[in-house]
């Protein structure tokens, strides 16, 4: 089942890059009580995750904190070690963007956005997604038609929303 507008996500813990490596990250203790943007990417270093997902969210930064968005996270199916590097050569890092893997895709599965492309090798992966998240209940929902689409999901339709 694919969550909706005005459902509750579903906990999970995802990884975060920590000095001493991979650490533990309670979704719910993230979003309790705290507007965020969620997104989430079929792919750390894919093409238009690279070109256009996250640099949309980068420019519109600002924008949503002036609109009241505690935090902007972005949850891809990758480990944190790629993750953290992506993070570092996108400017993501700088900007202020969480990084989340999911590195099993169990958070990506139980908000029925996982898909697969295996002739581009892509499996187990997220379809491309944001939403804007209130004390742990979607407010808003928005996805693709596909993978190697970046429109509805991106920073700026999501900030025109708000």
């Amino acid at each position: 089942m694919t969550i909706d507008a005005e459902q509750t996500l579903p906990d999970a813990t995802l990884l975060a890059m920590g000095p001493e490596g991979p650490e533990p990250v309670r979704l719910s203790d993230r979003l309790r009580s705290r507007k965020v943007v969620l997104f989430g990417l079929p792919g750390a270093y894919t093409g238009t995750c690279t070109t256009a997902h996250m640099p949309s969210f980068i420019r519109t930064r600002d924008g949503f904190a002036a609109k009241g968005v505690d935090e902007i996270i972005c949850i891809s199916v990758n480990d944190p070690f790629v993750l953290a590097a992506w993070g570092r050569e996108t400017g993501a890092d700088a900007a202020g963007i969480t990084l989340l893997a999911d590195a099993e895709g169990a958070f990506t599965r139980a908000i029925g956005m996982e898909f697969s492309a295996p002739a581009r090798g892509l499996i187990g992966r997220a379809k491309r997604f944001a939403m804007v998240v209130e004390d742990g209940r979607v407010r808003s929902l928005h996805t693709e038609a596909g993978p190697g689409i970046c429109e509805a999901t991106g920073g700026e339709a999501l900030l025109a929303t708000l």
